[in-house]
Formats: structure tokens, sequence, C-alpha cells
């Protein structure tokens, strides 16, 4: 089998042995800037967006991905050599794969190096929509003062120096400054992240910091851009180079860089777009006036069962997800926690079985095609347990329900956080605070409740006498009996 390298040039070879873009991304117009042009952008949003633009009617929503952080060359350079293509592997339960390549990113910046670039991209009149998926993490909310953190080194920069931003709310501080400036319309800012309320929190954020940065322009921003709240699923793990061969060998496509992914996907949109917007439900998005019923449960299931398996199998010492979901007194763990203390915390949720989606989680954390790296489900867990986690907790403790399950699994990544899984074995944790949390968790060792003072995590959790108290015996307990012995004690109860 002959090999080619991804390209425009090479496209239309590769058509010969799997599905390429068949419209003409020469006469695709850019109406969307996206920040965050990794895995899960691009099996998602992007992929949409390639399947709408077959319509030629729709050529005028082509994305400019926007590489934000120095970390970003690598994905950056990889679009760049590739002309913005990449291919996206589908893997399917019963172990088939469905191949394409994606051909909706038209353009590509490395704001380190094209500051300028990007801010007049951002503010060209042509660009109605600046999406993001920049982690939860990425929007600078203090858990503990529910307050924008204007402390970071990184905002302090921006701050002095708003000509050459660092933070996506210096980009797009300055990029809507020039739209004002050059009497242009506004646009709409659209989150892609796993944050209940997405598009408020957005707005809350921005507006904390043009307040201070720029405050004459908080009022146009309040008249002239919208923030649509919006529910996102797609479990897309690493790409492995693995997958890089194999793509190679059964097709001849030399991508550097694919993107693996399920085939369940879901993307619930607030329809308030203040300029205009794709036409994103013909192919197979949901526009609803109110998204928060969706996210709710998906953050407080779908995500928050990712950080249980992860936080807990890999304390057992496993790699990916599907091994910790297959251990029986794992996932009945999971099934417990879900039933027991996060559905009676969801409220109504008209049109959902909420049985068969907690049953089709299971089936789709199981996929043993997919090998999701536990690492990665673990990384930057200190911005994932306020939004997955520990909302439940806390509504648990206000209904008097229980809350032990929650507890075990806090108490769990508390002894995560020493380093070691219970082998020995180094654990590799990627964290914002992995250091003052290994700091916490050696205070843990000697008196367990430590770890919950942590306020811009837990807030005030640690004054709850409840839930310390089941975190501190969940701690004893994992502790004297390992992760598993412990979870089938805790089933035995349930």
């Amino acid at each position: 089998m002959k090999n080619y390298q991804l390209n425009t040039v090479n496209l239309s070879k590769i058509s010969e042995s799997i599905a390429v873009p068949t419209y003409d991304r020469t006469k695709v117009k850019t109406g969307i800037v996206h920040v965050g042009i990794g895995g899960f952008h691009r099996s998602h949003e992007a992929f949409y967006t390639d399947q709408l633009l077959h319509d030629p009617s729709a050529s005028d929503w082509g994305i400019c991905g926007i590489a934000l952080l120095e970390f970003d060359t690598k994905i950056y350079q990889t679009l760049k050599n590739q002309n913005g293509l990449y291919t996206l592997i589908v893997k399917e339960l019963d172990g088939t794969q469905t191949t394409r390549v994606i051909g909706s990113i038209v353009e590509y910046l490395y704001a380190p190096e094209n500051t300028l670039a990007v801010i007049e991209k951002m503010a060209s009149p042509e660009v109605k929509i600046i999406s993001l998926t920049i982690t939860e993490g990425g929007y600078n909310y203090n858990e503990a003062t529910k307050e924008f953190d204007f402390s970071t080194p990184s905002i302090q920069h921006d701050l002095e120096n708003p000509d050459a931003p660092k933070t996506i709310f210096g980009y797009l501080t300055q990029a809507l400054k020039l739209r004002k400036e050059r009497g242009l319309k506004g646009c709409t800012i659209q989150s892609c992240d796993n944050i209940q309320g997405n598009g408020h929190m957005t707005k809350r954020m921005l507006l904390s910091y043009v307040a201070k940065a720029v405050p004459e322009l908080v009022d146009w921003i309040e008249s002239h851009v919208s923030f649509p709240n919006a529910m996102v699923d797609r479990i897309t793990p690493a790409t492995a180079a693995s997958d890089i061969t194999n793509l190679k060998e059964t097709t001849g496509v030399q991508d550097a860089w694919p993107v693996v992914c399920e085939p369940f996907k879901q993307w619930v949109i607030e329809d308030d777009f203040i300029e205009g917007r794709p036409a994103w439900e013909t192919v197979g998005a949901q526009f609803v006036e109110n998204v928060e019923p969706y996210e709710k449960m998906k953050l407080s299931l779908l995500n928050a069962g990712h950080s249980v398996l992860g936080i807990l199998g890999a304390l057992i010492g496993y790699d990916t997800i599907d091994e910790s979901v297959s251990n029986s007194n794992i996932s009945t763990f999971l099934h417990n926690y879900m039933d027991i203390e996060v559905t009676p915390t969801l409220g109504d949720l008209e049109g959902i079985n909420l049985k068969e989606y907690k049953d089709s989680l299971i089936e789709r954390f199981g996929n043993i095609n997919i090998k999701d790296q536990i690492d990665r489900i673990c990384s930057e867990s200190s911005a994932k347990f306020p939004i997955f986690i520990l909302p439940t907790v806390k509504a648990q403790l206000v209904e008097k329900g229980s809350v032990e399950l929650a507890a075990f699994v806090v108490a769990a990544w508390a002894i995560y956080s020493l380093g070691k899984d219970e082998n020995g074995k180094e654990l590799v944790i990627k964290d914002a605070m992995k250091s003052q949390l290994h700091e916490k968790a050696v205070a843990s060792v000697i008196e367990p409740a430590s770890f919950l003072t942590l306020e811009s995590i837990f807030g005030n959790l640690s004054s709850s006498t409840i839930f310390k108290d089941a975190f501190t015996k969940a701690y004893q307990d994992i502790t004297k009996n390992g992760v598993e012995q412990s979870v089938i004690n805790l089933n035995a109860k349930n």
C-alpha cells in the first residue's frame, strides 16, 4: 500500500481509501474562531462543522483554530503542515473503525508568536462566533471566593501588558475593544467546556476581568455579545502512537496527529447567538431554550463517573478506564454512587430515561477499543472535582441525603495525591495545584481531614461535620484495607 502525507495536495489520492471533505475548502470563509484545538474540539465542534460544510449554503462557517499556549506548539505545527486537515478515527463498540478526514479548520494561528494576528482575527467582521475549549481550569474561577482570581501571574501580566496578552481574557478583551472602536457588530462567545452554565460562567469571568482592565467596555459587551450555555459530550482519549501507526498501515494515510473518539456524540446548545449561527441542528446538534437539565445530568453522571473510575482505578494500578469499569466491584460502586447520591439531585428530566442513560454510560466507559488513559482522566482533578463531584455533595448535605460514596472518592483522591498507587508505583499526576494537593495529602496521613482545608477547591466543606466524618472514615478504610476491599464493604452496605 502506498503511503500519502495528509495535506491538500494528496487529498484526492487519500479519498481512494477513506472519506474526505467533498466541499471546496478554498471557498470556505472563516466565521468561527476556536481557542483550544485539542482532541475534543476536533472530535466534536470541528466534526459537526465539517459535516455542515458539505451544504454549499454553509460556506461562511469555517473555523480558524487558535493555539493559545506555548504548550500548543505541536498541534499548531501539525495542522500547519497538514493544511488544517486531520483524520477522525471513530472506534465502535464491536471493534470496527470508521475513519474520515475532517476539513473544517481552514485557518490556524499560534498566539505566542502571532498575538496581533489572533486579536485581529477575533475582531474580524466576518467572525460571528468565538468558541472555547480551554478546560475547566481555564476560567480562572476561585471556588473559595466564588469570584475571578486576579492573583495569578498570567492575569497580572495581561493587566499590565494589554497589547501582549497571554490569557483568553486578555485576548477577548482586546478583540472586543477593537470591535467597539471600529463600530463593528458584536459576536457570540460559546464555551464548549464541561462547566454547568458554561455560558454564564464565561460571561461572568470575562466581565470581571474587563471591569478592571477596560471598564468602559463592560456596557458594550452586555449589549453586543451573547454567551449561550451548552452541553458537550464525546469521549475522546489521547491519541496513542499505535493509532498513528495503524492508520498508516490500514489506509496509507500519514497523519501526525489523528483524533480517536467513541461513536456517541451529543451537543445541546442554548439558542442565543447574537449575530447568527451555523445550522448545526441539521447535522445532529440540538438547540433548546434551557440547557441546564442536560448539562447537570452529564456533568454529575458522565464526567463525575469518569473521575470516580479514574481515581479508584489509578490507586489499584489500572492504566485505562475500561480496565477500571470491567472490575465488577468498581462498576457496582459507580452504579450505587449514581443511583443513591447523584440521581436525587437531578430533579425532573423531562424526556430522558435516566436508567437507560446511566446504563449507557457504563457501556461507553467499558469500550475496550477506546483505551482512555486514566492519567488523562485524572489530570487537573483540582479543576474537575468542584464541578463534577462537589455540587452533588452540597446538594445532598442540604437535603440530608447520603454523601458516603462521594466522600470515599474524595478520600481516594487525597491518597492518590501522595503520588503512588497501592503497589508502590509512581503515579503520573498532572495538575496545576499538584504541589498544594501533595502538601495537604501529606498532612492527611496524620489528620485525614487536612485535605479538605484547601479552600480554593472545597470552599467551606471542611466545616461540615457530616462530610468530614464520612471522609475521615473512608480515608482510614482505604489506608487499612485498600481500595477494592473498601469498595466491596461499601457495596455490601448498599
